[in-house]
């Protein structure tokens, strides 16, 4: 027996012994295990965690990544403007800066009471898939909403209207754990209110996704794809229930359709176009990739407005532009983990493995000798994602199909840094649409596929359920 697994108090003992047999037990940790992000771990813990560069890279390398936060931070201006690198604001937009929605680089929240617009939530818009569209599902992976496309702007620039508010409200539902604990749930609905271009096809499909935290992105994206495609198993072929599946994505840049990796159905597949979506979709603005503005034939107002586009043609987000807050993005760092060895962390982790909470949270990935930027080249990383949709259950659904994923099936959301979401920012929430505002409630969210380890944690007591939220916390 190890030294470290005589120095747990006899109760963090029973608990990490608890596990069902197949499971493992740890009594210590990993080696490296609190570098998530392999090399390119840094090391901060504080409100800032998630804003630093990947721990490896030169300082040269470090300029460029200073000058693609300051374009992730700075606000954009509408055009005509002397701010030329700066300037073609909308017509339509969310917000005016990456950095509004992602807080100090972190995750969202729904809009609260009073709120004027929604900012670091968004709502997804589509009506239901048709045969006739199939090009255009090829493409988009939705059918749009045909006055008002595929995402609500609720903000515009002068002479453009809005297209409308968000409001959320929620209802209450209490879950019992087996010792007699209740925890309160929130169930959102949306309301959308103040719609500027008329009524919504009568069978439009909504869904509210929150801002995700943006670190390790260039880690995820270096996964090689045989690694994330090894996991699938869409015919459950194990017979432990997960059936996870990749999404299938148009890749925009090359014309095909490949593997998705990226959002919270998988439906981006790389770090440069999810990029280009969000700076269109979210603020307005033109790129290479995406050339025109988000407005669609029945918003003459947002067709007619000025853009920002260079005298010479060259595009609101400049290649060069794009380039720099594609590499800002690829490169913020992964904070390392805390406390990975105390032992009621390793009791969490035991328990996590009982449950099977890894089946879905991959634990590790070894990233590939080709990745986009050298820093993040075989690494040995510890996302606790395997980047799969996995069928949620009718709790979660949003009823929205998204290329292959129909509305129970969201990606498996990365696990690293989640324990200091809310140091970095005190309004983060967790799930998709924000709904949950601790960990455990997310945890109790999880149904269909999830719905097994779900009912395992609802057996833990007060004791075990600290040690989970521990272990997590720890990521």
């Amino acid at each position: 027996m190890s030294m470290s697994l005589l120095r747990l108090s006899p109760l963090l003992l029973a608990l990490a012994l608890a596990a069902c047999d197949d499971a493992p037990r740890f009594t210590q940790a990993e080696p490296g295990e609190a570098l998530s992000g392999g090399e390119a771990t840094v090391q901060r813990s504080d409100r800032n965690a998630f804003s630093l560069p990947s721990a490896n890279l030169s300082p040269e390398r470090r300029l460029d990544f200073a000058v693609g936060n300051s374009f992730f931070r700075s606000p954009w201006v509408i055009a005509p403007s002397t701010t030329t690198a700066r300037d073609g604001l909308g017509p339509l937009f969310n917000t005016n800066a990456c950095q509004n929605c992602h807080v100090r680089d972190g995750r969202g929240h729904p809009p609260e009471p009073g709120d004027s617009n929604a900012v670091s939530m968004l709502v997804r818009l589509s009506i239901p898939d048709q045969p006739y569209y199939a090009h255009v599902i090829e493409r988009l992976g939705v059918v749009p909403e045909p006055v008002y496309g595929t995402q609500l702007q609720d903000m515009a620039v002068p002479g453009v209207a809005p297209e409308g508010k968000v409001r959320v409200s929620y209802d209450s539902q209490t879950v019992t754990f087996k010792d007699g604990h209740q925890v309160e749930l929130r169930r959102p609905t949306l309301q959308i209110t103040q719609l500027g271009y008329g009524p919504m096809h009568p069978d439009t499909r909504f869904s509210a996704r929150i801002a995700p935290p943006m670190i390790g992105l260039g880690l995820l994206e270096a996964i090689a794809e045989a690694d994330i495609l090894a996991n699938e198993d869409p015919d459950d072929r194990n017979h432990d229930g997960i059936r996870g599946r990749a999404n299938r994505v148009w890749d925009d840049a090359q014309g095909k359709t490949v593997v998705g990796r990226f959002g919270w159905k998988a439906g981006q597949p790389n770090v440069n176009q999810q990029n280009v979506h969000a700076f269109a979709g979210d603020m307005g603005l033109t790129s290479t990739l995406l050339p025109k503005d988000d407005c669609t034939p029945a918003q003459v107002d947002c067709l007619a407005a000025p853009n920002g586009d260079g005298a010479d043609g060259e595009k609101e987000v400049s290649d060069n532009l794009l380039r720099l807050v594609t590499f800002y993005t690829r490169n913020l760092g992964v904070p390392a983990r805390r406390d990975v060895a105390a032992p009621q962390v390793l009791a969490g982790k035991n328990l996590f493995y009982q449950a099977g909470c890894q089946s879905c949270h991959t634990p590790q990935f070894t990233t590939a000798a080709d990745a986009a930027e050298p820093e993040l080249a075989s690494q040995v990383i510890r996302p606790y994602s395997d980047l799969l949709l996995h069928d949620m259950g009718p709790g979660l659904s949003d009823e929205r199909t998204e290329f292959a994923a129909n509305g129970q099936d969201w990606r498996t959301p990365p696990l690293w840094g989640i324990g200091l979401s809310q140091t970095v920012s005190s309004d983060a929430r967790f799930l998709h649409d924000g709904r949950a505002r601790d960990l455990l409630e997310a945890v109790l969210w999880h149904g269909g596929e999830a719905q097994t380890a779900r009912d395992q944690v609802l057996t833990f007591n007060a004791e075990q359920r600290a040690a989970l939220l521990a272990f997590l916390n720890s990521l």
